[in-house]
Order: C-alpha cells, then sequence, then structure tokens
C-alpha cells in the first residue's frame, strides 16, 4: 500500500477551492453579457460610411441624473483601436427634450440639449479602446422617435 503524503491532501482542497471562484466568475461574466440585448456598433481609426446612422425610442422607466432612460443601452459602441483621435457622437429628433448618457472607460457623461448644438446633445473628443453604453433619454420622461449618429468629422 503506497503511503500518502501530509501535503497531497492540502494540494487536493487547494485545487477544489480554486475551482468554485473561477466557475462563479464565469457565471457572472455570462451573466452580464446576457443583460444587454443592445446592438453593438465596432469602431476603428476610420470608419466605413461616415456618418454611422442608427435609428431607435428615446425615453425609458429609469429617472436618472440625466433624464428618463431606459433599463439597457439603446446601443453599445465598441472602439476597437487604442483610440481615436477625434470622434463626434449626437442625437437628432424633432421633438421631445433628448439626453445622451455614455457609460465607458473615460466614465460616465451626461449630455443635455443647448442651442450650440441646435437642440440636439452632441460629445466629441478623443475616444480610447473599450466599450461605450450608450442611452439616449428624455428630460421629461416621453418616448420620441431618434437618430442617433457617429462622425470623424468635425463641424
Amino acid at each position: 500500500m503506497p503511503l500518502k503524503r501530509q501535503g497531497d491532501d492540502m494540494m487536493k482542497t487547494l485545487s477544489q477551492l480554486m475551482v468554485v471562484p473561477a466557475t462563479l466568475a464565469l457565471i457572472l461574466a455570462g451573466a452580464g453579457v446576457a443583460r444587454s440585448d443592445a446592438p453593438v456598433i465596432e469602431i476603428t481609426p476610420k470608419l466605413q460610411r461616415d456618418p454611422l446612422q442608427m435609428s431607435g425610442t428615446s425615453g425609458g422607466q429609469k429617472n436618472s441624473n440625466c433624464g428618463y432612460i431606459s433599463q439597457t443601452p439603446n446601443q453599445v459602441v465598441r472602439v476597437t483601436a487604442d483610440k481615436i483621435d477625434y470622434l463626434r457622437l449626437g442625437v437628432q429628433s424633432t421633438t421631445g427634450e433628448p439626453t445622451l448618457l455614455i457609460d465607458g472607460p473615460g466614465g460616465r457623461f451626461c449630455v443635455l440639449a443647448d442651442k450650440a448644438s441646435g437642440d440636439n446633445p452632441e460629445i466629441s473628443g478623443v475616444w480610447l479602446r473599450g466599450n461605450y453604453s450608450v442611452y439616449v433619454g428624455d428630460r421629461t420622461g416621453g418616448k420620441h422617435p431618434y437618430t442617433l449618429y457617429i462622425t470623424q468629422q468635425n463641424k
């Protein structure tokens, strides 16, 4: 009968304990992916079409500091380069009071409409690699059709 070493039991226990956190991490990561059904658009340093345009309906039930938004993003923008030196994202709507809430690698930004943007919110600048969740909200809680655009053209 072979002799059992004391360290063998400890190694077996440690290997079993390592499986639990790894499994839990995989389950939680999968839950995060399944949570959002927002369309994803990948952005490279040179847009294939400029501007890119997507349509949808603004607003939602969730009252945020950036108007009423939906529970999930309207759009996910994935920047695949290390950075893009200039990108402008905005929303156009002929009705309602649209807002943009962008949650990404550089932080969380709320953009409200003003006279300079023609009452349509937009944000521009350097965009870093990563995923940006874009919520198109409405300050008054209404739901209105919008066009979201992404361009590398400066005004």
